[in-house]
């Protein structure tokens, strides 16, 4: 096989791989979303109830505020562990961009700094965005609701 054809497909495989991780990002913030579309349709469920004044018992009244206030902590972490795996998408895709154009010789005086920092940030956004998405699931699982008032 000819050496410039090992040397094309090798700089491919190193500009790509990172590619794979994006894949995970949008699987992830695909996710955190529908996670976050059912908290507010929960929410804003439970309030139209509340103002329609279909509840009268001040129990329950309060119990649904409190699952109401809860999807909005819920909704709330949702929202930041999207902002940072949107986030490692971004430190990712530069990584891409970064060793493409490195391999591709347009740019010459690139550091294996850059490269090294937004590869390393890219993943610490996204361990930080399963973090919080670790705290919103057991979030949601212990106000789950298990001692709802028996009417409700």
């Amino acid at each position: 096989m000819d050496s410039s054809i090992d040397a094309i497909t090798n700089n491919i495989q190193l500009a790509l791989a990172p590619v794979f991780l994006l894949t995970a990002v949008a699987t992830l913030i695909n996710a955190i979303s529908s996670r976050l579309a059912r908290s507010v349709d929960r929410m804003r469920a439970i309030q139209q109830v509340i103002h329609r004044g279909d509840v009268k018992d001040e129990e329950t009244i309060r119990y649904m505020a409190k699952e109401a206030d809860e999807a909005k902590t819920r909704g709330r972490l949702c929202t930041v562990a999207i902002f940072f795996v949107v986030l490692s998408g971004v430190f990712i895709s530069l990584t891409v961009l970064e060793l493409f154009f490195f391999q591709a010789g347009a740019v010459r005086s690139l550091q294996t700094d850059y490269v090294v920092w937004t590869f390393v940030l890219g993943l610490i956004f996204f361990m930080t965005s399963l973090s919080i998405v670790l705290a919103e699931v057991v979030y949601a699982y212990r106000s789950a609701g298990w001692n709802s008032p028996k009417h409700y």
